[in-house]
């Protein structure tokens, strides 16, 4: 082989091993953005996070009911978070806050348990330079046997 063949294949091999790389680390890193549910269950109808706490009702009849305070649900100011959970073990507990229509990044928050069933946390929401924004806060539980997921939807406003 001549010099330049020899470095050609040099080149193509590290381009190579360097797209497998990306793709096992994405393999790896995937779960982070897009969390892998089991089941996925819808909160009640009428469900409005601005006004009190949304419930959802799992297939075999547990009960899930997400609050986030202060009501309404302001931008770039401090918010709490509780989760209370019946009729199901949760092993741990997460929040992941979503825009609808737009990648407002990674606004996934652990929820520490405090006491029978429920679940709390701090979070803050960054604020949508565009104007009112839907968010959809999915409350992740994983248990021993399944992954969780229950979508809430809102409408923050543009600022706080």
């Amino acid at each position: 082989m001549s010099p330049p063949k020899k470095r050609s294949l040099l080149v193509d091999l590290a381009i190579m091993l360097a797209l497998g790389a990306i793709a096992v680390a994405g393999y790896q890193f995937s779960p982070l953005l897009l969390p892998r549910a089991d089941l996925t269950a819808t909160p009640e109808t009428g469900c409005d996070l601005h006004r009190q706490g949304c419930r959802a009702t799992l297939p075999e009849g547990a009960t899930v009911e997400l609050e986030i305070s202060p009501h309404p649900i302001p931008v770039v100011r401090p918010l709490k978070v509780v989760a209370t959970i019946n009729g199901v073990a949760a092993r741990k507990v997460e929040i992941d806050f979503a825009g609808a229509t737009m990648n407002m990044g990674y606004n996934r928050l652990t929820l520490l348990p405090a006491d029978a069933g429920r679940y709390l946390g701090d979070a803050t929401l960054p604020v949508c330079v565009t104007g009112r924004m839907e968010w959809v806060a999915t409350l992740l539980i994983e248990t021993d046997r399944r992954h969780i997921a229950i979508p809430f939807r809102f409408y923050a406003p543009r600022e706080g």
